[in-house]
């Protein structure tokens, strides 16, 4: 990490940070190391040379990061709330950065590609400079699980911290739904500004300084009514002090985002960014008209035939994408991530026999494992074997799909969202689900 002015440590002036021992031992002189708990096994390296180590819990006496920083997290969501909320802010004509599972923005620009949903420690506070250098107020960033447990974001102070949900997720990391619950609800332990689902029933956290929002329960910011078709529409009801119910707002507001789990987003985005700008309930709810969702988060692709991408990998991930086409027929075509949690598989498979009346089994990612393997794992939990094809090429499986898709019918396909690769054992391939949709059915038009 390049200093935008140089850092005093132990009477000695660095230009440079770095958590990597090999780039520190080329040059001694210019680069001071960063000790983060994924590189201390190395630091005795640098120690036996009596180099200097600055701890990552150091780190935040030498910067200031003068802007309001938001950290999102939970299983799913996280990405469109981020995302709405920084369109919001945008739209308020407040500068702001957007870093997370789409890659790092500034002011509606994209400054890096997509990469892990939260950066390196490092590479974290180089982006918070680049946003500091933009005169960014604000800076909404996506916070995983493993981001926590790894204390990629150790150091900052957030002015605002967000949890959409927690259900069931990369147990391959966290070895048990508690683990992995913990791991969530530990980001909420302190007593700063934090917004909360409070229909979510695994969320534990400290009640202070904590605004909720639901659709079941009471919360400060509730839905007094809603539709979901066409898209949606509600009328949001904002109470600062729930124990005076005579002060309140009400607004309506109108959405392009199909599906109730997006009324969620939409609820966790408005309630965040009237937390940070005091603005009312009505000076926000129109801008919502503007944010068109996320690439790959319940991207239509095609009308009639309604086919639509989206990124749900998890049970509670696609349960919600069902939900929001429960009365229509659907077709879902989904595989599972290889080298990841296998205790899902069975259960992807019941959930999308409960809600389809035909599945695709076929490839998603399917790393080191062998594709045969991973389907044999979902169709465990398919009761009626009588609805499954089962094609493990993807492209070819997507191709037979929309091929064999009536006008009555919705198509899912799900799992991969917005990614343009597929990861094999020995290789990694260019290949999007949107790109195959859309050229079937540029050729249909052409043909």
């Amino acid at each position: 990490m390049k200093l935008k002015k140089t850092l005093t440590y132990q009477n000695h002036t660095y230009s440079f940070l770095s958590d990597n021992t090999h780039e520190v031992l080329e040059n001694p002189k210019e680069i001071l190391f960063v000790k983060t708990p994924l590189n201390e096994k190395y630091s005795p390296f640098i120690a036996e040379k009596n180099l200097a180590i600055l701890d990552f819990n150091e780190l935040k006496n030498y910067f200031d990061f003068k802007m309001k920083i938001v950290g999102i997290t939970g299983t799913n969501g996280k990405t469109t709330t981020a995302s709405l909320m920084y369109s919001l802010l945008l739209d308020l004509n407040k500068k702001t950065a957007l870093l997370g599972t789409r890659g790092f923005f500034i002011n509606d620009k994209r400054i890096k590609e997509k990469g892990l949903t939260t950066p390196t420690l490092l590479e974290l506070y180089s982006d918070l400079e680049e946003a500091m250098r933009l005169k960014c107020e604000y800076f909404i960033m996506e916070v995983s699980s493993h981001a926590i447990v790894q204390k990629r974001i150790a150091g900052l102070d957030f002015a605002l911290k967000i949890l959409t949900n927690i259900t069931s997720d990369h147990l391959d990391f966290h070895k048990s739904i508690e683990n992995y619950k913990n791991a969530k609800n530990s980001f909420f332990k302190d007593e700063g500004l934090k917004v909360i689902n409070r229909d979510e029933t695994n969320a534990l956290f400290n009640p202070i300084n904590a605004h909720t929002y639901a659709l079941d329960k009471k919360a400060h910011l509730n839905v007094q009514a809603f539709s979901l078709t066409p898209s949606i529409s509600a009328s949001l009801c904002y109470q600062q002090d729930l124990r005076n119910p005579n002060l309140k707002e009400i607004a309506l507001m109108h959405s392009p985002l199909l599906g109730r789990y997006n009324l969620y987003n939409i609820l966790a985005g408005v309630l965040g960014v009237k937390l940070l700008t005091q603005l009312s309930l009505e000076a926000i709810t129109p801008l919502l008209e503007n944010f068109y969702g996320v690439k790959g988060r319940l991207e239509i692709l095609h009308s009639k035939p309604l086919v639509i991408v989206d990124f749900a990998h998890t049970i509670d991930g696609m349960q919600q994408v069902f939900e929001s086409f429960k009365n229509q027929k659907i077709t879902a075509l989904f595989g599972a991530g290889g080298d990841r949690d296998k205790t899902k598989r069975p259960k992807m498979g019941e959930v999308a026999s409960y809600y389809a009346h035909k599945i695709i089994l076929t490839s998603d990612n399917p790393r080191s494992e062998n594709e045969e393997d991973i389907i044999k794992d979902i169709l465990k939990g398919i009761s009626d074997s009588s609805k499954v094809v089962i094609e493990k090429d993807r492209k070819k499986a997507i191709l037979n799909a929309l091929e064999n898709l009536k006008n009555d019918e919705v198509l899912l396909i799900l799992g991969k969202g917005d990614e343009n690769t597929q990861i094999f054992k020995d290789k990694t391939i260019f290949f999007s689900d949107q790109e195959v949709v859309k050229n079937y059915y540029q050729h249909l038009k052409q043909g």
